[in-house]
């Protein structure tokens, strides 16, 4: 008589994920406890329900438009390109902090435009806008 053993190697149908879900609920613990201490380094401003203080002394704000035919005009006066990097010149001395707003009409040749921009960046006059209709 012959004996045989068979030898049954059978292949797991389940997986074991216990571990894993243990290391799961270990990290979100982790997580939901650290994430409230990350978030109090928050800084907000917020705003009052009051009304801004009133500035007795409003800025100064200088008009330069330019028409259709290439006059300049500085604060309803006209004048040439010298005589505007002049007056700005001695506007800039009177006041660090000028303001102005240039204003162009439809027609106006864009290299007029754009010698007067350049006035202003020659004379470091960094709060200028640009009026649009």
């Amino acid at each position: 008589m012959k004996k045989t053993t068979q030898r049954h190697h059978g292949t797991m149908a389940e997986l074991n994920i216990t571990p894993l879900l243990d290391l799961v609920f270990v990290l979100l613990v982790i997580f939901i406890i650290t994430t409230p201490q990350l978030m109090n380094n928050l800084e907000l401003n917020l705003p009052s329900g009051k009304p801004p203080p009133k500035n007795p002394n409003p800025p100064k704000i200088h008009q330069i438009v330019l028409d259709a035919q290439g006059l300049i005009t500085l604060d309803a006066a006209t004048v040439t390109g010298a005589q505007l990097k002049t007056q700005l010149a001695a506007l800039k001395n009177d006041d660090p902090e000028l303001s102005v707003v240039v204003k162009g009409a439809d027609d106006t040749d864009y290299q007029i435009m754009v010698s007067v921009l350049d006035t202003l960046r020659q004379l470091d006059i960094q709060k200028v806008g640009m009026a649009t209709e």
